[in-house]
């Protein structure tokens, strides 16, 4: 055993030599192991089932290598989330106007605070990184900025209608009630915030689709309003194939009305003759620059929205 003398004279026993990793933590640490995909759920009424149909499909990276699976939602799924909108709906737009504007905020917050996730996320899916950080720093701007405008809308849009009886006659604002949205298929994170923001802040819930080739973002999207303070139900979102999923969004019976932003000329032509079925307001953002100042504007929010005039008698 060797020994060395310490400064103050005494022996002491010398260090030993870092004992060599074993066989297992050098093969558990080998670049060559096949890596653990994430499998990213849904979100309906507030939590994170998984979809119906037990089908998903593969995410790859801008290197082509696997990065995530994905649910491939079916009808029963829309369904389902149809049915959590319609049991909060009418509660969300019986809130204040200044609760929502808050609760949009505190999304803002929460997405702020996560901007490194998904900054990676859009990174990965071959979005430059000076690119993803402008968009999720958009993002977080167009939730407030439509939190500024949840108690102002009314303001400005209502009127009081000028008659020629013994009437007054306001014009005000109401939620439609439930919406379905199918998201911009390029803007993964911004396109989807756009869409969604200015529904829900006038007292709707959503049903959305997110992009099919660019999910992940919408998925984490989730994740922020799940622990956020927004109710279950307000927001849900799927993933799957739009192909499959537009018939079924368009003409769901206890749906009022739907958002679709895209381009496809075959898909906008079928949405609006399923749409009115049963009377279904379509409303289509055709081209739409989802990262210029006026892709957000409080018109977005009055798409969604129903005007319900009432005449109240003067005097006798």
């Amino acid at each position: 055993m060797s020994k060395r003398i310490s400064n103050n004279g005494r022996m002491n026993r010398a260090i030993k030599p870092a004992k060599p990793a074993s066989r297992f933590e050098l093969e558990s640490s080998d670049e060559s192991r096949l890596p653990i995909l994430k499998t990213y759920k849904v979100f309906i009424g507030g939590k994170f089932p998984r979809t119906e149909s037990g089908r998903y499909y593969l995410i790859r990276d801008a290197k082509g290598e696997p990065l995530a699976n994905v649910c491939r939602c079916t009808r029963k799924d829309v369904r389902d989330a149809v049915v959590a909108a319609r049991a909060v709906q009418s509660s969300w737009a019986s809130r204040s106007a200044y609760n929502r504007s808050q609760i949009l905020y505190r999304i803002a917050e929460m997405l702020e605070g996560r901007k490194a996730q998904f900054i990676d996320e859009l990174n990965q899916l071959g979005v430059a990184t000076s690119v993803a950080a402008i968009e999720v720093a958009h993002s977080v701007d167009r939730l407030v900025y439509y939190a500024g405008w949840a108690d102002k809308y009314q303001q400005v849009f209502s009127s009081v209608n000028p008659v020629s009886s013994s009437h007054f006659n306001f014009s005000l604002l109401e939620p439609t009630g439930v919406v379905t949205a199918l998201c911009p298929e390029s803007s993964a994170l911004l396109g989807l915030v756009s869409v969604i923001a200015p529904i829900i802040v006038g007292g709707n819930s959503v049903v959305a689709l997110a992009s099919t080739s660019k999910p992940l973002c919408a998925v984490t999207f989730s994740e922020v309003l799940a622990t956020s303070d927004l109710p279950g139900g307000v927001v849900n979102l799927l993933t799957g194939e739009r192909a499959e999923m537009l018939d079924t969004m368009a003409s769901h019976m206890d749906v009022n009305a739907i958002v679709y932003a895209g381009t496809d000329a075959k898909e906008i032509t079928r949405l609006r003759e399923l749409a009115a079925l049963n009377i279904k307001r379509p409303t289509v953002y055709e081209r739409v620059d989802w990262a210029a100042a006026d892709a957000r504007s409080p018109y977005f929010i009055l798409d969604t929205q129903e005007v319900k005039t009432t005449w109240h008698p003067i005097g006798t």
